[in-house]
């Protein structure tokens, strides 16, 4: 494993990226989750404001690899979106958002995840047979529900190859997005609290911190995306 510092720095890095490129295209993380924790704490939310939640949730997806041309979501306009954001907006999952993540260790909290990412692969299941022409081999991919709960509720990292390759090289946890990994993340980041939280506090989306989820997520996907950067893969799915 690398120092943890230079871990840490990688998140930095790829923060700091972000705080040069007024209009860069991971930027989209912050607006989506920054409108859906509004939404989390408004006491009023209509259909319009669910159009509005759609359109953030696809672009941030978009944005982020989600909408390339084998995606199911390419055939479907924005709105697809609308039953899984209202499966977010229940209150039975308001522990989730944001969550510390010494939180997980709360097994009903583990439970809610579970139920959460059970309904969410469900309704995404339901459209993409309404897509293919013919039953798919493969089960829906972890990486679509972890960056939808990453840009949500920010309370997962988001599973894609990145991300998955940077803490399989660093050790810190399995690479599989289930239970077992999220609480080898939890033990990481306990290890490491102090220097996680010092980075943290320099970390924010319009005056909040981000996220200890996205804190591992930067940090892990940007060890990732070096690792394959001298193979000229600059594709962020």
């Amino acid at each position: 494993m690398s120092d943890i510092k230079e871990i840490i720095n990688q998140g930095l890095k790829f923060y700091n990226k972000l705080r040069e490129d007024e209009n860069g295209r991971y930027r989209s993380w912050e607006y989506c989750y920054k409108i859906f924790y509004d939404a989390h704490n408004s006491s009023f939310v209509d259909d319009e404001f669910i159009d509005y939640l759609c359109l953030h949730l696809s672009f941030y997806l978009a944005s982020w690899g989600m909408y390339r041309g084998s995606s199911f979501l390419l055939q479907r306009d924005y709105k697809v979106h609308k039953p899984v954001i209202k499966i977010l907006l229940e209150d039975k999952y308001n522990s989730l958002w944001g969550i510390e993540i010494n939180q997980y260790k709360n097994i009903e909290n583990q439970e809610k995840l579970k139920d959460l990412v059970s309904r969410i692969k469900e309704v995404y299941n339901k459209i993409r047979l309404s897509v293919k022409e013919s039953i798919p081999k493969n089960e829906l991919s972890d990486t679509l529900v972890t960056k939808v709960l990453m840009g949500t509720l920010g309370c997962v990292p988001a599973y894609d190859r990145y991300f998955v390759s940077g803490v399989r090289n660093e050790k810190a946890a399995s690479g599989n997005f289930n239970i077992k990994s999220i609480l080898e993340l939890v033990d990481f980041y306990n290890e490491y609290y102090k220097e996680f939280e010092d980075a943290r506090s320099q970390m924010t989306v319009n005056g909040m911190e981000y996220p200890q989820m996205k804190i591992l997520d930067s940090c892990f996907w940007q060890v990732g995306f070096d690792l394959d950067e001298n193979k000229g893969l600059k594709i962020s799915h």
